[in-house]
């Protein structure tokens, strides 16, 4: 089977979403898929067409994720040739991929993340312009005719059918972990409490409320440490976010990483007293199964998939709030930890269901 994959991002560019494609699709190259990936030449010095692990990967000269929307159809249309089926994702991948679709009668798969709908509207780090273009922006691609819709968990396949896709168009497929690259990880307790977040600059990430609350803390217990490890783009929430430290007189308390390896992240995560994930929402959340597959801690502000992908010790946030964040920080020096049996959610069980989706076009 040849399988068309349109992406905003792919390897090596680093992310949830980015992770889970890179991993399905070397994954589906070893099983004899040949698998062709069409995504943004987002550094300059990445070549325009590569090999990887059987992948070819085909790139659209921009590092705009907005221009790749106009600028990609071509690529799209001419790679498309002889595939089986095209496999997408939201946001600005999507309406390109359809469009090529439509033109080469072809199926088209659709991976949501999320839907947020009218959270857009309460975003920060959005002008008020941006808010509702990227909401209606949301409200067209959930109507588009994508042959199938798949939610990466349970959550976000019930934000779909409240946006009014059909049921019987969705298939659930969780995200999915290797967990073998953990399995000589140990958890090290540092001198100091040390509570981290690591992952993108999202607007939905809630640091708007974590760096507040982290100010608060910090007057109350004076020896403790917040690790940041971010990446500095997109600059612009970025330069937000260094503003926000600035102006709560955080630089002291506070540790910033960039760029790290995969091994030195998890060195980073092993050295944490706890992980703090405080989003406005979450479809899966790669953060929070791989730190609870190193087995730290976890609060957690349980929006969206958290509730159903946060596991082993953790502490709930009772809202939405800097205030919530900062008790949740106390009860986590206080090792006042709510603990629960292990979720696991195995890489293999991920790709066997999308080879079954993917067989199905056959049967059809």
């Amino acid at each position: 089977m040849k399988i068309l994959f349109v992406l905003e991002h792919f390897y090596p560019y680093i992310g949830g979403a980015e992770k889970l494609f890179y991993e399905l699709t070397t994954k589906l190259a070893s099983q004899d898929y040949e698998i062709i990936v069409v995504t943004t030449q987002f550094d300059k010095k990445l070549p325009l067409e590569e090999l990887h692990k059987g992948v070819k990967i085909v790139r659209v000269k921009c590092n705009n994720r907005y221009a790749f929307t106009f600028f990609s159809i071509p690529k799209i249309i001419q790679n498309a040739k002889g595939c089986d089926l095209i496999h997408t994702t939201t946001y600005n991948a999507a309406m390109p991929a359809i469009v090529a679709g439509k033109f080469m009668r072809k199926p088209v798969f659709v991976t949501f993340h999320e839907v947020w709908g009218k959270l857009w509207k309460q975003l920060p780090f959005t002008s008020f312009i941006e808010k509702n273009a990227f909401y209606l922006f949301e409200k067209l691609l959930l109507n588009l005719p994508f042959h199938k819709f798949i939610a990466v968990s349970e959550f976000t396949k019930s934000k779909l059918m409240e946006y009014g896709v059909s049921e019987n168009k969705i298939v659930r497929i969780y995200n999915g972990i290797d967990y073998d690259i953990f399995k000589n990880y140990q958890p090290k307790s540092p001198e100091v409490f040390t509570y981290t977040y690591f992952g993108r600059l999202g607007i939905s990430k809630g640091l708007d409320l974590l760096i507040p609350a982290a100010a608060e803390f910090s007057k109350t217990y004076p020896n403790s440490k917040l690790k940041l490890i971010i990446p500095k783009q997109p600059k612009g929430i970025y330069d937000q976010v260094k503003k926000l430290i600035s102006s709560y007189d955080l630089d002291s308390h506070i540790e910033l990483h960039h760029n790290l390896s995969r091994e030195r992240l998890y060195e980073e995560l092993l050295k944490s007293s706890c992980i703090v994930i405080p989003s406005y929402s979450e479809g899966f959340c790669f953060a929070a199964a791989e730190t609870v597959a190193l087995n730290v801690p976890i609060i957690s502000s349980h929006q969206g998939a958290l509730k159903e992908v946060v596991s082993g010790r953790f502490i709930e946030m009772k809202e939405q709030s800097q205030k919530a964040l900062y008790n949740a920080l106390e009860k986590a020096i206080l090792q006042n930890w709510t603990e629960t049996p292990i979720k696991y959610y195995h890489l293999s069980d991920s790709i066997k269901m999308y080879s079954e989706m993917y067989s199905g076009i056959k049967k059809c």
